[in-house]
C-alpha cells in the first residue's frame, strides 16, 4: 500500500512540475530571442561584436569555415568564442542550390553537383575545426541559403547526432511546443529599421514564442544589410527588455527546448 503510494505521488509530482514548466516555458520569462549572424564577415567583429559585448548579450554565429575573414582573422573569432558566443557550423564552403537568380553559386559549390556523403563530410570537418577554435563538441548547424536537399534526400537527417539544432530561413515564430529543433525557423534582416525589428520582439513576447534573427551584412560585408543605428536599437530594446527575454545563444535555448519538450512527453505518458 506504501508503495502504491509513493508511485502515485512521484507521479503527480512529476505531472505537476511539469504544468509549471509549461506556465514558464523560457524559464518564467515571456519569450525567447536568439541573435544569429552568417556566414563570417569581418563586419561581425568590427561592427556586431562591440554592440554585443557592450551590452553583455551572447549571440551564435554560423561559421562558413573557408571564409576570408576566417582565414584572415582566427584570433578574434577564437576571443569571440571565448567570450561566451557560440560559433554555429555553417558549413565548409557554403554551397547552395545554383540556377536562376542565384548566378553567383559557383559551379564546384553548387550543391546539385554534391552528393549526401560530400556535404555531411565537409560539414563533420567544418566541426572538427570549429573544436580547434572553441573546445566544444556541442553546437548547432544553419542551412545554406535555407537549401536543405540534395536531389530529395535530405541531409541533416544523418547528422543529428551531430547537431543540437538546425536553423532554416522562414520568417516564422513558434511557441516552445511548436519548434522542430531540426527546422528551426528565423525573421531575416534585410534593411529593416530598429523599430521593425523591436516589432517582432513584441510579437514574441505576446505569443510566448521563439523568435530567431538572422542578420548577414551588419552596415557592410553583404547585401542583406542591416545599419548600424537599427542593429543597436534593437540590441538595446532586447537589453531594456531582458527580464522578460530570454536571450542566449542557439545552443543554450535550443538545449533548453529539448530538455522542456522531453519533460511534456514524459509527463504526457505518465497522465
Amino acid at each position: 500500500m506504501k508503495k502504491n503510494f509513493i508511485v502515485l505521488l512521484s507521479g503527480l509530482l512529476l505531472v505537476t512540475g511539469a504544468s509549471a514548466q509549461f506556465n514558464i516555458a523560457w524559464q518564467g520569462k515571456k519569450c525567447a530571442v536568439v541573435l544569429t549572424y552568417d556566414d563570417a564577415y569581418n563586419q561581425h567583429l568590427d561592427n556586431a561584436i562591440p554592440v554585443l559585448d557592450s551590452l553583455g548579450l551572447k549571440a551564435t554565429f554560423y561559421i562558413t569555415a573557408f571564409s576570408t575573414s576566417m582565414q584572415t582573422r582566427m584570433n578574434d573569432w577564437k576571443k569571440l568564442a571565448a567570450n561566451g558566443h557560440e560559433l554555429g557550423n555553417h558549413t565548409l564552403y557554403h554551397p547552395c542550390l545554383g540556377g536562376k537568380g542565384r548566378e553567383w553559386v559557383k559551379p564546384e559549390y553548387d550543391l546539385s553537383n554534391y552528393t549526401v556523403q560530400r556535404m555531411i563530410d565537409e560539414t563533420r570537418m567544418t566541426n572538427v575545426f570549429l573544436q580547434a577554435l572553441d573546445g566544444k563538441t556541442k553546437r548547432t548547424f544553419a542551412f545554406t541559403c535555407g537549401d536543405m536537399k540534395i536531389g530529395d534526400s535530405s541531409f541533416i537527417n544523418a547528422m543529428k547526432n551531430d547537431f543540437a539544432a538546425a536553423r532554416a530561413v522562414r520568417n516564422q515564430m513558434h511557441k516552445i511546443n511548436e519548434v522542430d529543433l531540426y527546422n528551426v525557423d528565423c525573421y531575416m534582416v534585410n534593411g529593416e529599421t530598429g523599430e521593425q525589428m523591436i516589432e517582432w520582439v513584441k510579437k514574441a513576447m505576446e505569443t510566448n514564442s521563439l523568435l530567431v534573427i538572422l542578420f548577414h551584412g551588419v552596415n557592410g560585408g553583404n547585401s542583406l544589410n542591416v545599419s548600424l543605428p537599427a542593429h543597436s536599437r534593437l540590441l538595446h530594446f532586447l537589453k531594456e527588455n531582458e527580464k522578460d527575454i530570454m536571450i542566449a545563444p542557439m545552443i543554450t535555448v535550443a538545449e533548453h527546448i529539448k530538455t522542456w519538450q522531453d519533460s511534456n512527453k514524459a509527463a504526457k505518458n505518465i497522465q
